[in-house]
C-alpha cells in the first residue's frame, strides 16, 4: 500500500478513529488521500485552512426509522440514511440505494466518492448519498409504495431543489422515484420537479437518464482509446453485472463496434462469443426477473459458469458494473493474463486497492469510478437544468451533452495528472482535479 504524505497521515488516522467499523469509507478516503501529496506541497493554503479534514467530515448525517405495513398486515421496520457530505459547489446531489447491505459506512463511502465525481462534471452540484436496508426484491408494488411513502415522510424535511437532490441507485428505479416524488408532493403541496432526478419522462424526467451511467462509462473508455489512436471497433469487452448500468454499457459498446462477450449476475456469468444478445438479456432479467443462466439455456453457443470468475474471460476492455470491491487481486491478475488493456469502472469502487495495484503494475489503463462512472450524475444535473427552465430536450441532444461531459472529464483527468507529475494516471488526475475544485470553493466560502 502506498505511503501517505506525512502531513496527511494524522488526517487519515483520525478518519479511522472517528468512523470505526466503516471499512468502505476508510478505503474510499485513503484512495483519495494517497493522491494528494503533490497538492499538499503546492498548496499549503489547503492545509492551513484544514480543507481535507473538513471535507472528510460530512456536513450532516441523518439516520431515521422507516416503519411500514406489508401485504399481510404486519408492521416492518427498516433504517433510512441520508449523508449530506459537502455543498461547497452546490446542493447535495447523489442517489438513494435500497439494499439489505446498506449501512452508514456504505452510505458514507458512496457520499464521499460523490463529492469528487460531481466536482469532475464541472456542474454546480455538491456530494451526498442515502438509502435504506429495505430490499425491494420480492415485494409487491403496494409494499414498495408504502415503504417509499414512509421513507419520504421523514426525508422530505431535509431535501429540496436548492438543498439536497436525491436520485436513484441500486434498488431505486423509476417506480421508487415515482412513489417518493408523489409523497413529497403530497406533504409539501409543491410540484417541485427539481427535488428528485430519475423521474418518469412524462412528469419531468430526462431522456438518456436511464442509459447515462452505462453510456458514460463506455464514452470514457472510448476517449481513452481515442487518445491512443484507437477505437472500440473489433474489441472484446467484458461487462460485469446485468442490471441497468451493465445493460446500457453493453448497448453502447455494440453501437461503437465492439463485442461484449460476457456479463454476469450474483449467481454466475455467461460467455457468448457471438456477442451478448441484448434483447434476450433484457427478456431474462427485466421481464422474467430470472437468473442469468436462463440466457445460456435460451441462446445457442452461450455458456453459463456458476463457479468461476467473469474476469477469467479474455478481453481488451473490462467494465466492472455490479457493486463495490467485486474485482479483487486474483480477478485483476486473470484480466492481465487475458490481455486486458483498459479497465473502466462502471460501478462505485468496484475494484479493490490490491487489484488496482496489479493492473497499474502491468501497464493496464485504469479509469476510476469517480471519473468513468460520472455519466449518471451528469445527466441528473442535465435533468435539473431542464426542470429549472421548464424545458425538455431530445434524446440526441441530451446524449451529445453527456458525451461532451464525459470527454471533458477525461481530458480534465489527463491534464491534471500531467500537471502534477503523473502523466497518464487517471486515478491521480481524477482525485486531484475533483479535490482542488472543491477545495478552492471551500476556501472562498470561509470556515462554514
Amino acid at each position: 500500500m502506498p505511503q501517505l504524505h506525512p502531513h496527511l497521515v494524522p488526517i487519515f488516522d483520525e478518519i479511522v478513529r472517528r468512523n470505526p467499523g466503516e471499512p468502505e469509507f476508510h478505503q474510499a478516503a485513503r484512495e483519495v488521500i494517497e493522491s494528494l501529496a503533490p497538492v499538499v506541497e503546492r498548496h499549503p493554503e489547503y492545509a492551513d485552512a484544514e480543507i481535507l479534514r473538513r471535507l472528510c467530515e460530512p456536513e450532516r448525517q441523518i439516520i431515521f426509522r422507516v416503519p411500514w405495513v406489508d401485504d399481510a398486515g404486519r408492521t416492518q421496520v427498516n433504517r433510512g440514511f441520508r449523508v449530506e457530505f459537502n455543498s461547497a459547489l452546490g446542493p447535495f446531489k447523489g442517489g438513494l440505494r435500497f439494499h439489505p447491505s446498506v449501512n452508514l459506512g456504505i452510505v458514507k463511502f458512496l457520499g464521499f466518492e460523490q463529492i469528487f465525481k460531481n466536482a469532475l462534471t464541472g456542474m454546480p452540484i455538491g456530494g451526498g448519498k442515502g438509502g435504506s436496508d429495505f430490499d425491494p426484491k420480492g415485494k409487491s408494488d403496494a409494499e414498495v409504495m408504502r415503504f417509499c411513502q414512509s421513507f419520504m415522510t421523514e426525508l422530505y424535511r431535509h431535501i429540496g431543489e436548492y438543498t439536497d437532490v436525491p436520485a436513484g441507485d441500486i434498488g431505486v428505479g423509476g417506480r421508487e422515484i415515482g412513489y417518493l416524488f408523489g409523497q413529497y408532493k403530497r406533504i409539501t403541496n409543491r410540484y417541485e420537479s427539481g427535488v428528485l432526478t430519475g423521474k418518469g419522462i412524462s412528469w419531468g424526467g430526462s431522456l438518456v437518464r436511464t442509459e447515462s451511467t452505462g453510456y458514460g462509462a463506455v464514452f470514457f473508455a472510448q476517449e481513452i482509446l481515442r487518445t491512443g489512436g484507437d477505437s472500440f471497433d473489433g474489441k472484446r469487452v467484458v461487462v460485469s453485472g446485468a442490471g441497468n448500468v451493465a445493460t446500457y454499457a453493453i448497448e453502447k459498446v455494440h453501437q461503437l463496434g465492439g463485442t461484449v462477450v460476457a456479463c454476469s449476475d450474483s449467481s454466475g456469468y455467461v460467455v457468448d462469443e457471438a456477442g451478448i444478445d441484448l434483447e434476450l438479456l433484457r427478456e431474462v432479467k427485466d421481464v422474467r426477473r430470472a437468473r442469468i443462466r436462463e440466457y445460456a439455456e435460451a441462446r445457442a453457443g452461450a455458456t453459463y459458469v456458476s463457479d468461476g470468475s467473469i474476469w477469467d474471460v479474455p478481453a481488451d476492455v473490462a467494465i466492472p458494473s455490479a457493486t463495490q470491491n467485486e474485482l479483487d487481486e486474483s480477478g485483476a491478475a486473470a484480466l492481465v493474463r487475458g490481455g486486458v488493456r483498459i479497465v473502466a469502472e462502471g460501478a462505485n469502487m468496484p475494484t479493490t486497492p490490491q487489484a488496482i495495484r496489479v493492473l497499474r503494475e502491468a501497464g493496464v489503463i485504469f479509469a476510476p469510478g469517480k471519473a468513468a462512472n460520472a455519466g449518471g450524475v451528469a445527466t441528473s444535473a442535465l435533468e435539473m437544468q431542464q426542470n429549472a427552465s421548464r424545458d425538455a430536450w431530445t434524446f440526441e441532444h441530451t446524449e451529445e451533452r453527456l458525451h461532451e461531459t464525459m470527454r471533458a472529464i477525461h481530458d480534465r483527468c489527463l491534464e491534471t495528472a500531467e500537471r502534477y507529475g503523473a502523466p497518464g494516471d487517471y486515478v491521480v488526475g481524477a482525485n486531484i482535479a475533483g479535490f482542488t475544485r472543491v477545495a478552492d470553493a471551500m476556501l472562498a466560502l470561509g470556515v462554514i
